[in-house]
């Protein structure tokens, strides 16, 4: 079970007031080791580093963005070379991005020719 760090520290910190481990147990519900450990943690900073960690990946974002801007019609083999990756990588970041497949506009779907079949 996960604690918040604000209920760490009001555990240490009323262990530290002089209270005993008894009490402490009564009060938080949380053993003697627990405190021990959590002691530990806050003397060495533990629970004041955040750590923000993004993966590497291969397809840079911004640059797959820039080159969509620069060349809207690139067929996605075309931007797995640019990437050295494959194909199926792009159309997963391209998607990670909400960039779906082109769409014809409504104008040349109405003036489509009818088939043969169709009349």
């Amino acid at each position: 079970m996960a604690y918040s760090k604000d209920f760490i520290k009001r555990a240490v910190a009323y262990k530290q007031e002089g209270h005993t481990f008894k009490q402490l147990k009564e009060a938080f519900g949380i053993p003697s080791l627990s405190y021990y450990n959590w002691k530990k943690k806050l003397e060495n900073g533990y629970y004041e580093i955040t750590i923000k960690r993004e993966r590497k990946r291969k397809i840079d974002k911004e640059k797959l963005k820039q080159t969509l801007k620069d060349n809207p019609d690139a067929y996605l083999y075309e931007l797995a070379d640019l990437f050295c990756c494959t194909p199926v990588a792009v159309f997963y970041a391209l998607k990670k991005l909400n960039i779906t497949l082109k769409k014809r506009p409504l104008p040349i779907l109405k003036n489509r020719k009818q088939s043969v079949r169709n009349i």
